[in-house]
């Protein structure tokens, strides 16, 4: 098979040795990433040229198509590719609309009853935003309607240390995108739940945790997420099976409301929810595998890929998809200053460093396989894999000796005193 993917972060990282094991890679990629680069048969530069990527598809006789970031889910690529002929196991623009217009989401789990929505109130004017916080005592969740790259929710008590500095936050959405999403804000435990789905048959990935906070302890501002843990029995240590078949419900029932309405969901569909007294609760909904818990567990799928995709495709899922059943743990490295005032720079990649515990997935990076430039963004993603969280977790940092630079990284993750601390809360 001739396998078309769209990316090149650490997720299409993943996703492209996954396509590698059995068939042929051809990729479209916004960053020179040596690993997809590598892979690949045939690579062209994103320029947000719909068409070039369907002739590009046409050219190499693509079979499948696998389309990875949000924001290109976000465009007309999907659905002129499969006017053009060319099958693609990920979510048109109109079903994309699950990710990227939180109205929509919240609207569509309303209007279908299902449980898990969050207290929301979406407002347009600035007076009457003034208005509703002066008539509440309640601490909200201040939101964007549209991506925001894991970096624009800000929650009082948080981010936003009082009603005022949450009323300017929410007057810069309105003044920029003409309307913000107020969210009660709800404590609890938050964890991710991965699924294929043909819009029919909806297949369950390993339950993942991810920590989108700069700083240890989870201090900091949100970043696009700073690592993952998955266990090897597929839930973690600090959840319930019964919260996480509630979790697994709220998903099915939302890929079946979307079927019913006449847009189908076909593709990655995932839900970050938490997990509260009260029940668990829906934080968002995304269209695409998510960074960094897609890495997590696409380390552990031992299914082919590509057959996944060509049945999603063709609305014949089959709920025989396999995990290993070992425990992971990923830690990005970022440039310095990251989320903050990020600075360029080098970093050196010992040579043959993986092994069968141990991966090192390239994200927004150039360079050779040994010797990357960075951005701003995210850099490698190194994943530890192992019999429990712990021991995955002293993989990566036991690693870290073969990695030399100027870089970030967050060490506490995945580590007996964060877990255990998490169990007695």
């Amino acid at each position: 098979m001739n396998v078309l993917l769209v990316g090149s972060g650490g997720r299409e990282d993943a996703i492209a040795r996954k396509i590698r094991e059995t068939d042929n890679l051809y990729s479209v990629v916004s960053n020179e990433n040596p690993s997809i680069l590598g892979l690949s048969r045939n690579v062209i530069k994103y320029n947000k040229n719909t068409q070039e990527i369907v002739n590009f598809a046409k050219k190499n006789r693509v079979d499948i198509a696998f389309i990875g970031p949000d924001d290109i889910l976000n465009t007309d690529l999907v659905d002129s590719l499969i006017e053009n002929h060319i099958p693609v196991a990920s979510p048109g623009q109109k079903a994309a609309m699950i990710e990227t217009s939180k109205e929509y989401m919240r609207n569509l789990m309303e209007r279908h009853h299902i449980k898990g929505n969050i207290e929301n109130k979406l407002i347009s004017d600035k007076e009457v935003l003034k208005t509703f916080f002066e008539n509440n005592d309640t601490e909200y969740a201040v939101k964007p309607i549209g991506l925001t790259g894991g970096k624009g929710v800000k929650v009082m008590g948080l981010q936003l240390s009082n009603v005022a500095e949450a009323i300017a936050y929410a007057s810069e959405i309105i003044d920029r995108d003409g309307k913000v999403l107020l969210e009660k804000r709800e404590i609890g435990e938050e964890f991710s739940i991965q699924a294929f789905t043909d819009s029919k048959n909806v297949v369950f990935m390993p339950v993942v945790q991810d920590y989108k906070r700069l700083y240890e302890d989870d201090l900091g501002p949100n970043t696009g997420g700073m690592g993952s843990i998955s266990d090897k029995n597929f839930i973690l240590p600090f959840l319930s099976i019964d919260v996480v078949n509630e979790a697994r419900g709220i998903l099915n029932d939302i890929v079946t409301a979307m079927r019913e309405e006449n847009n189908p969901f076909k593709g990655v569909i995932y839900g970050q929810f938490m997990s509260t007294a009260q029940g668990v609760r829906v934080i968002e909904i995304n269209s695409r595998f998510a960074d960094p818990e897609g890495i997590n567990v696409l380390t552990l799928l031992q299914s082919n890929i590509v057959d996944i995709f060509l049945d999603i495709y063709s609305g014949t899922l089959k709920n025989n998809i396999k995990f290993k059943s070992k425990a992971t743990v990923l830690k990005y490295i970022v440039p310095p200053g990251y989320g903050i005032k990020p600075v360029e720079t080098e970093l050196t990649i010992k040579d043959r460093i993986e092994t069968d515990n141990f991966k090192v997935y390239y994200s927004s990076v150039s360079g050779t396989l040994n010797h990357v430039t960075t951005t701003k963004s995210r850099s490698l993603a190194l994943i530890g894999i192992g019999d429990s969280i712990y021991e995955a977790s002293d993989i990566v940092e036991d690693n870290l000796k073969y990695i030399t630079g100027d870089y970030y990284i967050r060490h506490d993750i995945g580590t007996e005193a964060m877990i255990k601390g998490k169990i007695k809360d």
